[in-house]
């Protein structure tokens, strides 16, 4: 008998462990399946930045004309008179002489890029850098149009999509299943409520771990766990410069911050003839210096352990340092790589293509959790799975979510201000308590 009374208290306990996590898994996707679909159309997109910008400015390449080009100072100052009182910022330099030229300039604190054809330097084309395609794109991506607000609402709904996935992964896990269908494959023929929910669990569990690894990776450009890993990092490495931003509106203020100053064109042409010679992955920039008399040359590629900066002295054509991906802190090292991965630079077309079905099971997740929760939804309450008699937290689950608010702070503060809300506001107004499946 009391064998038998303590296995029925633990099947409840499981029971009510089960409806707590299904409570959770609801609620994290009522939060962010929205914005995930957002994050999972941008992302693809970005994947291929390289080949998109590459048709966009297909036009602006191999030029046909007769003879040599005009030299890079030449084209340089057409740039600057397409653009009165621009500074000049960088220019990207092409292996093919006969592509036009992509000339940076800053002009009242806004990047603006000029294509000049490098023979007759007409002005084939200008746009501010944050008008660009990929820009948008991005720039939807990082903070939903949104500015700062935009940055921490992604950043908000990256956490609960990591709570999402990890309560997800507990729901599905088999317990009782008889054979592998509608675990690692779903279902055919049994009404289409089954079949969602196979769909839904299925491919929940074939894309898990990539997709917390592009959350993951993607933390680093977060303004609040990305500023608070930028002051960590410091405590090692105080001297180290990190060569990612705190979201789109960090990077829009760092480039609004280098400013402009009139420089020396006299040797650019010959900083351009060397930088073809070294053969650096592209895109390859030439920065003109902020400050001191070093020209930046580096190689940009979206696969950043290929990456290499040179410090050059114009007027000797002098390398005065060379800094590689080997160079940098074991960390940054370890960023690098998590934000090429996330890119889909790190390994080619399979890294892309990685990236690319991982959004889509993102999608599908997204789209078959409405489905299911349509077909099942109650006319008169939300459709939450409502509380149970005696329900509370058990160690496991309250441990689990204490480290998870304590590693991701922005999910920390918004689990307090639910609470806050439930138990101040919701819980005493009987038809919202009704209605959200608070009620035991």
């Amino acid at each position: 008998m009391i064998n038998k009374i303590r296995k029925l208290a633990e099947a409840t306990r499981k029971l009510i462990d089960y409806r707590m996590v299904w409570r959770w898994h609801f609620y994290a996707g009522l939060i962010c399946v929205p914005f995930i679909i957002v994050l999972s159309i941008t992302g693809p997109i970005y994947l291929f930045k390289p080949q998109i910008e590459a048709a966009i400015d297909a036009r602006y390449d191999n030029l046909a004309f007769d003879g040599l080009p005009q030299a890079a100072a030449a084209q340089i100052a057409a740039a600057q008179a397409a653009v009165p009182g621009a500074s000049f910022r960088s220019l990207e330099v092409r292996q093919n002489t006969h592509d036009a030229a992509r000339i940076n300039l800053q002009s009242k604190g806004e990047k603006i890029r000029v294509y000049v054809h490098p023979q007759s330097l007409a002005i084939l084309k200008q746009v501010p850098e944050e008008a660009r395609f990929m820009a948008v794109v991005k720039t939807i991506h990082g903070e939903l149009l949104s500015g700062r607000t935009g940055e921490i609402i992604v950043e908000l709904a990256a956490c609960w999509a990591i709570v999402m996935i990890l309560s997800g992964l507990y729901l599905w896990w088999p317990r009782q299943a008889k054979g592998l269908a509608g675990i690692l494959w779903p279902r055919f023929g049994l009404g289409k409520r089954l079949f969602w929910r196979d769909i839904h669990a299925v491919t929940g569990i074939y894309v898990s771990a990539f997709a917390i690894f592009l959350l993951l990776s993607g933390l680093p450009w977060t303004f609040v766990w990305g500023g608070a890993f930028k002051e960590v990092r410091k405590l090692g490495q105080p001297a180290a410069t990190q060569d990612w931003s705190q979201g789109r509106s960090g990077e829009r203020t760092a480039a609004n911050n280098e400013g402009g100053r009139p420089v020396d064109l006299t040797y650019v042409g010959g900083m351009v003839d060397m930088a073809r010679g070294f053969d650096l992955p592209a895109p390859v920039i030439l920065a003109a210096p902020t400050k001191g008399n070093l020209w930046k040359l580096s190689s940009e590629t979206g696969n950043r352990p290929q990456r290499v900066t040179l410090m050059v002295e114009p007027q000797m054509l002098e390398v005065i340092s060379r800094e590689t991906f080997g160079d940098k802190k074991v960390l940054d090292q370890v960023i690098g790589v998590g934000i090429a991965a996330h890119e889909g630079q790190l390994f080619g077309w399979i890294n892309q293509a990685l990236g690319l079905l991982t959004a889509l099971g993102l999608v599908t997740l997204c789209v078959s959790a409405v489905v299911m929760w349509w077909q099942r939804r109650p006319t008169d309450t939300l459709g939450a799975p409502a509380l149970l008699p005696d329900e509370r937290l058990g160690p496991g689950l309250g441990v689990l979510i204490l480290v998870l608010a304590i590693v991701l702070p922005v999910l920390g503060l918004s689990l307090m201000v639910v609470a806050l809300i439930e138990r101040l506001i919701l819980r005493r107004i009987s038809a919202a308590r009704a209605w959200l499946g608070l009620t035991a």
